[in-house]
């Protein structure tokens, strides 16, 4: 196994583990993978905790789903992974998790797109929620591919959220931005509601995007808007 190939496998348990530790994920909830090359692909493992995964737990597949490494059995929701990587080129790593807050907000379909922090609009911008579609089936990503091209990260209706990047870190740092902003929305919501940002400070921190290696037009596409909260 070469250096590359253990580091990888090394940041995915280290990134399942920290899912699991911050109550992202329950039992075996979740999934993590990585882009190897232009046709392999390294997962996380069905039935299996993030938090208690091992090195050696983990998958490599073909860009068909066909196991190449490994004892276990892909993730079930593997075929979602490797649709995503194949519509994404620039997409290097994919999170599914259930944080709570951000799942709350897609079980009641109701998208982020409030632009009230600065970290959240540079990082992010927006986030749809995604119609329902059946885990582990074609149809989750048969719902999703047609927001996959304009923003970095999904709200999946009563079931989760999805979150992209460049490398691993990446991803679950949109995750753990995902699910903060969620709270904090939230709470905001409770005492009255959130003061948004004006049109004049959210174009300033969008430009500011090329300095974070965001493309400036990601999450910024208007969403189709649920329920609200109160």
């Amino acid at each position: 196994m070469d250096t590359r190939m253990r580091r990888l496998r090394a940041e995915i348990v280290a990134i399942g583990k920290r899912v699991y530790e911050r109550g992202y994920v329950a039992s075996n909830d979740g999934n993590i993978s990585v882009r190897l090359d232009d046709r392999r692909v390294l997962i996380t493992p069905t039935g299996v905790s993030k938090g208690f995964m091992k090195p050696g737990d983990l998958i490599v597949v073909d860009l068909e789903g066909r196991v190449l490494e490994g004892t276990k059995r892909p993730s079930s929701e593997a075929d979602m992974h490797l649709k995503l990587y194949r519509d994404r080129p620039d997409v290097n790593a994919v999170c599914h998790a259930h944080p709570p807050y951000a799942t709350g907000f897609a079980v009641a379909g109701i998208p982020l797109d409030r632009m009230i922090l600065p970290e959240f609009i540079i990082g992010l911008g927006a986030v749809p929620v995604v119609e329902y579609g059946a885990t582990g089936t074609p149809e989750l990503y048969g719902t999703l591919r047609k927001y996959v091209k304009d923003y970095d990260a999904f709200l999946l209706a009563n079931h989760g959220a999805v979150t992209v990047a460049g490398s691993l870190l990446g991803a679950y740092h949109r995750m753990e931005t995902l699910e903060h902003v969620a709270m904090i929305l939230f709470v905001a919501h409770q005492l009255g509601g959130p003061r948004e940002l004006t049109r004049a400070q959210v174009t300033q921190l969008v430009a500011m995007r090329k300095n974070w290696g965001v493309r400036p037009e990601l999450g910024l596409k208007p969403v189709r808007r649920g329920r609200r909260t109160r």
